[in-house]
């Protein structure tokens, strides 16, 4: 197996650089282009309110539209710095960060996805799988920014489709 333990995805956001962090840093934000259900916990326990920016130390609990509450992702946030820097545990024990940079009038995201383990399985490999996800959500997170269309499939019924 190669030794490809990580990738970046960029994508180019026609958003000023505040209104992308908070898509990545609040419930309401990240629900509106990623997921079904994010549930976020603070450090003493206590779930944020949708609105609330998370923080280092915080647990997530994730659910996608598409698939049911069987899938799952919880993890850590690892790191914030609240203007353009986010990272987090993520499946497989993979570290994702997002990076934000403004370049003309546009907002870079910059997604780096590491420490993904060796697989020569297809069905789970998540160089491939998340690679393909990622590329995905980055796309709606930017079709839900500059004009609101959400592209994600949130039918349980309809199923192996790339928007689920």
């Amino acid at each position: 197996m190669s030794n490809w333990n990580s990738f970046t995805k960029k994508i180019a956001i026609k958003t000023p650089i505040d209104e992308v962090y908070q898509a990545w840093s609040t419930q309401k934000g990240i629900e509106s282009w990623f997921l079904r259900c994010a549930i976020y916990t603070s450090t003493d326990g206590k779930k944020k309110a949708p609105n609330e920016l998370i923080e280092a130390g915080d647990t997530y609990l994730w659910h996608w539209h598409g698939y049911p509450d069987t899938v799952n992702e919880s993890h850590k946030i690892t790191a914030v710095n609240n203007k353009d820097k986010i990272q987090f545990g993520f499946t497989g024990n993979c570290l994702v960060t997002v990076t934000l940079s403004s370049l003309k009038d546009q907002t870079i995201v910059s997604l780096k996805q590491e420490n993904i383990p060796d697989d020569d399985n297809p069905k789970t490999n998540l160089l491939v799988g998340c690679g393909e996800g990622w590329t995905f959500y980055l796309a709606n997170l930017k079709s839900i920014l500059e004009g609101g269309i959400d592209l994600r499939n949130k039918d349980e019924e309809i199923s192996d489709v790339i928007n689920s």
